[in-house]
């Protein structure tokens, strides 16, 4: 049976065995408290639980005890499960040991604990006490003989973990790198290196080291004045290349240098601030933009949500005497869009782009530049025929006109996908789908280009046979490809037309295919 003393120094209970004294009589059976000591023995404390866990928890409570010293490891083992509803911050163990695991385990299980002073602990097991926001501290010394681990004071293996700035005083020697080393293997806080000298193979093997052992947002302060501007770009280059691993290199000049620069400093300051304005302008109008393009994608979305559900309740729709001028309609789907609006004339769509809308017509070709669907008012326009085409009687050329809302990608935005080669190499591609009311049609694409802003292909009907043909001619010859399709006069043409950058335009022929344009489109095909 061994004795245990408890002594109560200022706020922290001291734990340790009572030894080489006579134990009183009074004592072998029974335990005693005084006011200089407490004194319990160790069975006493094994097969009386319920009474010393309540006793060590008012003893705490009324002398404001937040630390506990044990004597030794096989102390703290016996007796620290008792604390485990106790409050106490810190644990210290006096006697020189290496911590073992089956005590770390028991202090992991103490809620409150925040600090554990040792006289040593294997690295293992000081990053499983860190991981459970446990702070170690140690004192068996570290010996060496680099200046490294002197002048930053790594003399216990504790700072070495927690360190989160070392200083580079000077040219590192052999030693010095060995322990930095060593210094990294253990450390897992280390935030900022400061070098008073600036030695470009000693930065460069910091940088490398650094990588090795995984280390990120690490800033690396040299204090010296610099002013090469061969030694500054170099440093900016170093900053890019390990921009991926957050390191920061930046230059801390000193207060003398910096009054003997000042001007250069304000100067160099104006720049900076103008650089962050412009930026933070620049940033807001991106922003803006692509709030404004998310919102059209939103808006058109919803109108093209709105014609899909018309068109798939499939409701008869009476169009007046006058609109249809004794032409049977072919296509009722088109026809069921004019309860949205009685401007729709015909429904096209392109394969592998997002045209895929139903296609108004007004009295001049400005009116559904500003206007949707709705006949809101709305940049991103609608896509529309040509007011001098018909939708009944064709026309010698049918021209289509739409906004290139390119960042969008509404209306005539994603049409510049034809001039990609994996595009118009595809033949499902070359084959557009416009249909009206009276007639379902397919046009084969016979011309793809740009072109400085002209009006020479906007014609709508030609005089002569031989107009048409020159035409054509001039059509296909500005082609990005030949396609190898056989037009003529008597043909029927349909053009797209939206501009591109530069105040260019691109511009797509087709002709009509005849054997397709009995064919029938349902609304599966819109």
């Amino acid at each position: 049976m061994k004795k245990i003393i408890i002594f109560i120094q200022n706020n922290a209970l001291l734990f340790t065995y009572k030894q080489n004294q006579i134990v009183r009589e009074d004592l072998m059976n029974t335990n005693i408290i005084s006011d200089s000591e407490l004194v319990f023995s160790d069975d006493y404390i094994k097969e009386n639980q319920n009474l010393f866990v309540p006793f060590l928890q008012e003893l705490c409570e009324i002398n404001f005890i937040d630390t506990v010293i044990f004597q030794s490891n096989s102390l703290a083992l016996l007796l620290v499960d008792y604390f485990k509803n106790i409050p106490i911050r810190t644990i210290k163990i006096k006697r020189q040991e290496n911590t073992t695991y089956e005590l770390c385990e028991k202090m992991i299980s103490l809620k409150s604990l925040k600090e554990f002073d040792c006289y040593s602990i294997p690295n293992y097991f000081l990053e499983m006490l860190d991981k459970h926001h446990i702070k170690v501290t140690t004192h068996s010394e570290i010996f060496s003989i680099s200046s490294f681990m002197v002048q930053n004071q790594l003399d216990h293996y504790s700072k070495m973990f927690y360190q989160k700035k070392v200083t580079i005083y000077g040219k590192l020697t052999e030693e010095d790198k060995n322990d930095i080393e060593a210094f990294f293997k253990v450390n897992r806080y280390l935030k900022v290196i400061s070098f008073l000298e600036y030695h470009r193979a000693d930065l460069e093997f910091l940088l490398s080291t650094l990588k090795s052992f995984h280390y990120q947002n690490v800033a690396l302060e040299i204090h010296e004045n610099l002013s090469q501007i061969d030694d500054i770009n170099y440093l900016k280059h170093l900053n890019k290349m390990y921009q991926a691993y957050q390191f920061k290199i930046n230059l801390v000049y000193s207060e003398e240098y910096l009054s003997n620069n000042f001007m250069k400093q304000v100067i160099i300051n104006t720049l900076r601030l103008c650089s962050f304005v412009l930026i933070c302008f620049l940033i807001g109008i991106v922003v803006s933009v692509s709030l404004q393009n998310y919102y059209a994608m939103q808006e058109v979305s919803v109108i093209q949500e709105n014609v899909k559900n018309v068109i798939d309740e499939g409701n008869e729709v009476e169009v007046p005497a006058e609109k249809t001028e004794g032409f049977v309609i072919k296509n009722k789907y088109i026809a069921s869009l004019l309860t949205i609006n009685p401007d729709i004339v015909g429904y096209l769509k392109v394969n592998n782009t997002n045209v895929d809308y139903p296609v108004v017509i007004s009295k001049d070709n400005k009116y559904y530049l500003k206007k949707n669907l709705y006949q809101e008012d709305d940049r991103n326009g609608w896509i529309f025929m040509d007011f001098r085409n018909s939708d009944k009687y064709l026309n010698d050329n049918t021209i289509i006109y739409g906004h290139n809302m390119y960042y969008s990608g509404v209306m005539f935005g994603t049409l510049h996908k034809v001039l990609n080669a994996s595009w118009y190499n595809n033949p499902e591609n070359l084959v557009i789908s416009f249909n009206t009311m009276y007639e379902t049609m397919n046009w084969q694409i016979y011309s793809i280009y740009t072109i400085p802003k002209t009006s020479d292909y906007l014609k709508v009907s030609f005089d002569t046979p031989q107009l048409k043909e020159e035409y054509i001619t001039m059509t296909k010859n500005r082609s990005i490809k030949d396609f190898g399709v056989d037009v003529t006069s008597s043909d029927k043409l349909l053009t797209l037309s939206t501009c591109t950058g530069n105040n260019d335009r691109l511009v797509i022929h087709a002709k009509l295919l005849f054997d397709t344009a009995s064919s029938t489109l349902d609304s599966s095909d819109t």
